[in-house]
């Protein structure tokens, strides 16, 4: 039986050094966990001659990764290099070279976390990523462990910090979305280019590793409807308040008879809705499952320390696989066979907010084109505008419908005579059926 776990170390950002400061300060808790001692012999880096915040004593810094990725006395792999097609070598090395992997890496699973996996069991070796999804939340443990014995039905959440931090600006201070997105840069919540966290992308990733993982099925990025926050205005924040809504960047994955559908959106979420209350750069997931019902995940979603301390969980539990001699028992396939709703099979409820001329019959028209798809309307508010021919703002949440009727009324409306202009359209999620 081992008695030390040796560590090799690819990349050492700020989350890398987050990874070296818990494991040499936590050393007793983790031996007393595990039964053993773990060091970090090796760091993969770009430069060795940086200056370093961290402590490295006895670490051995290198610009060679097969250094690492074939060091015999090397027992697991944490990688936070970030990147895909050239970490996906590595870890593919790593495996081929008996050696665990510990990874936070939400690009590199979504697109090659099947392949990894099954890489990882064919050579009996672990591959842990609990700090891909939510930082230091362990949702992916729950999911994976805690709710392992039930079938779970519905994902739902908010996964990216960023775009969190910046609707809950808009919507608590009245502030426009440039104005909220340039502090946030300012502050480190957002990076130089957004593009990934403001277009929904980042959240889309972190959404296929979660649907894969709780319907146990292949899911991929490609699976997943995308809609970033770029067009949020803070004329639709104050409506959402009137009518009873937060707005809140959602990913949803959701399961009925063997059917799922994945989206990542701003949704309209009631305000007694627990996700309504997460705010600032904070995650926060609910869980649905056929036995446990409801469950709900919350904390820091990003950040060196949280998402070190959800990597150095993962790498606790390698050892105690290592110890007890069961690693790689990951199941190598999905269970189910992925089949996605069609667009007459995903239900819900739509907010828009239309300008439309004030004038005999309009409102008649529109109504008229809603009821001909069946879709009838929940909530209606009506204001007339200060424009030189006369025109009103009209706000409309439909009852339950598809996404297809809606997208056919969507596309009518656009058409209109009577349709000035289509202000902005929301799904809306969370309240009664």
């Amino acid at each position: 039986m081992k008695r030390e776990i040796v560590v090799g170390l690819l990349g050492l950002g700020t989350v890398g050094s987050g990874v070296v400061e818990i494991i040499h300060n936590h050393q007793r808790e983790l031996e007393h966990q595990v039964g053993c001692s773990v060091k970090i012999s090796k760091v993969l880096v770009q430069n060795k001659d940086k200056k370093r915040d961290v402590s490295l004593d006895d670490i051995y810094l290198t610009e060679q990764a097969e250094e690492i990725l074939e060091d015999p006395e090397i027992d697991v792999i944490v990688e936070v290099m970030g990147g895909t097609h050239e970490t996906r070598d590595y870890l593919l090395s790593a495996f081929q070279n008996k050696k665990h992997v510990v990874t936070a890496n939400k690009d590199l699973m979504a697109l090659y976390g099947r392949e990894l996996i099954n890489a990882a069991t064919e050579n009996g070796c672990d591959l842990f990523f609990e700090a891909s999804v939510a930082g230091g939340i362990p949702v992916i443990r729950g999911i994976r462990d805690g709710l392992a014995s039930d079938r779970l039905t519905k994902i739902m959440g908010i996964v990216n910090g960023t775009t969190n931090y910046i609707l809950t600006k808009m919507d608590q201070e009245g502030r426009d979305y440039e104005e909220v997105l340039k502090e946030a840069q300012e502050l480190g919540f957002a990076e130089s280019d957004p593009t990934a966290d403001v277009e929904g992308l980042d959240a889309a990733r972190k959404m296929v590793i979660l649907a894969s993982l709780g319907f146990s099925m292949n899911v991929n990025l490609e699976d997943v409807v995308v809609r970033g926050i770029t067009t949020v205005t803070t004329e639709d924040m104050e409506y959402c308040r009137q009518l009873g809504y937060t707005l809140k960047l959602i990913g949803l994955a959701k399961r009925k008879d063997g059917r799922i559908e994945v989206t990542v959106q701003p949704m309209l979420l009631p305000n007694n809705h627990p996700l309504a209350s997460i705010h600032d750069e904070f995650n926060a997931v609910y869980v649905y499952g056929e036995a446990v019902g409801e469950t709900m995940f919350y904390g820091p979603g990003a950040g060196s320390l949280p998402t070190a301390t959800a990597i150095v969980s993962d790498l606790v539990t390698v050892m105690k696989n290592i110890r007890l001699d069961v690693t790689g028992q990951f199941p190598p396939t999905a269970l189910h066979e992925k089949v996605l709703k069609s667009d007459e099979e995903v239900e819900a409820k739509y907010f828009l907010r239309l300008h439309v001329k004030d004038e005999t019959g309009a409102f008649d028209e529109i109504t008229s084109l809603f009821s001909k798809e069946e879709v009838s309307f929940e909530k209606l508010l009506q204001w007339p505008l200060q424009t030189e021919q006369p025109a009103a703002e009209l706000v409309i949440v439909t009852h339950m419908t598809t996404r297809a009727a809606y997208e056919r009324i969507y596309q009518q409306l656009e058409k209109m005579d009577v349709v000035i202009d289509i202000k902005s359209s929301y799904r809306v999620e969370g309240g009664q059926s």
